[in-house]
């Protein structure tokens, strides 16, 4: 948004006030945006769908509450360029064939006019061939350069191996095997975890410091005080394959080596060999662990100059703006007959 603002765009984000994340709110008075926060859909609406039918783009997203009544009344608004943006699109499709999301039903798939998807690769085949979509491209996760940099260690975040991830039960053997288990066999090396939803009664390693949350605006102080970082992708993206995490590109930005399982598509993002290392079991991430630093930061280095080269908010804003005015075309370009 940051960078759609530094080409002239005016933009309206509008965010239902959810307990949690008015707990830890990250985003409070942004100077690219209008941030409107809302109690329910009912004390908005005529607001939000004046300010809608105003605008040239709307663009609606997964897992915003109720968004699939949103979503019904904003695709009935003639003037704007209707657009999705999917950040979890294999789970939603999951969802789809199963019980359904409130967020997003399969007939309305069809009726916009754009679908972006945070995931890559045959899903998007997958969207427009099964499920009617008019135009499927990938927007991928971004880094903003601004704030993601190499900073001073803090002592607080200090540690060998860090990992930045929300509980999630499909990550959780991967978890135990690349984090847990090498902290359980390195006890004079130091870990970090940090994010929400762990169960309470769990027992962890004594050289494992949790963070239930750390503030986005803390995390480039998190990675630059992380020997090395890890990244594990949760079972469905990674069998969907093309599914880059935005902190991916964050840990990168901030110069720390990054330890990741292998997801197809993987390379189309970064060079496996030379900037990232590929970690199977806990013995790959004792020997990553157990390298020179040198070795270590050589791939980091290299791995943020591809992503402030091709994964910044600015790059994203010009592809955005790019399927845009292929939607727009395709929308108005006249009917082709075929005989």
């Amino acid at each position: 948004m940051r960078a759609l603002h530094r080409r002239g765009a005016r933009i309206a984000f509008y965010e239902k006030d959810l307990p949690y994340y008015a707990a830890h709110r990250d985003l409070a008075a942004p100077d690219y945006c209008d941030l409107r926060l809302y109690s329910s859909w009912d004390d908005i609406r005529t607001a939000a769908l004046r300010e809608a039918a105003a605008s040239d783009i709307v663009v609606t997203a997964s897992y915003c509450p109720d968004g699939a009544l949103i979503s019904d009344e904003i695709l009935e608004l003639d003037g704007p360029l209707h657009v999705f943006y999917d950040l979890d699109t294999p789970i939603t499709l999951n969802l789809l064939q199963d019980k359904g999301t409130d967020y997003l039903r399969r007939e309305q798939i069809a009726r916009f006019d754009l679908y972006l998807s945070f995931t890559g690769g045959v899903v998007l085949h997958q969207l427009e061939r099964e499920y009617g979509a008019r135009l499927a491209r990938p927007l991928y996760g971004c880094v903003d350069p601004d704030a993601y940099r190499r900073t001073a260690v803090r002592e607080e975040f200090r540690n060998s191996l860090s990992y930045l991830g929300t509980y999630a039960p499909d990550r959780q053997q991967k978890l135990d095997e690349l984090f847990l288990e090498p902290a359980r066999r390195s006890a004079d090396m130091q870990f970090v975890l940090a994010g929400p939803l762990y169960p309470n009664h769990w027992t962890w390693p004594a050289n494992v410091r949790r963070f239930e949350h750390v503030a986005p605006a803390q995390h480039a102080a998190l990675y630059s005080s992380s020997r090395a970082t890890l990244n594990i992708t949760r079972q469905e993206m990674a069998d969907s394959g093309f599914c880059p995490s935005g902190r991916f590109f964050e840990a990168a930005a901030c110069s720390a080596p990054i330890l990741t399982d292998w997801w197809k598509g993987l390379d189309a993002f970064f060079d496996p060999r030379d900037e990232l290392h590929l970690v199977r079991t806990a013995d790959d991430v004792l020997s990553c662990l157990n390298a020179g630093d040198a070795e270590l930061r050589a791939k980091a280095e290299r791995a943020r100059c591809r992503t402030l080269a091709e994964h910044t908010g600015e790059r994203r804003a010009d592809q955005f703006l790019g399927f845009c005015d292929e939607a727009y075309r395709r929308q108005y370009s006249p009917t082709e007959v075929t005989a």
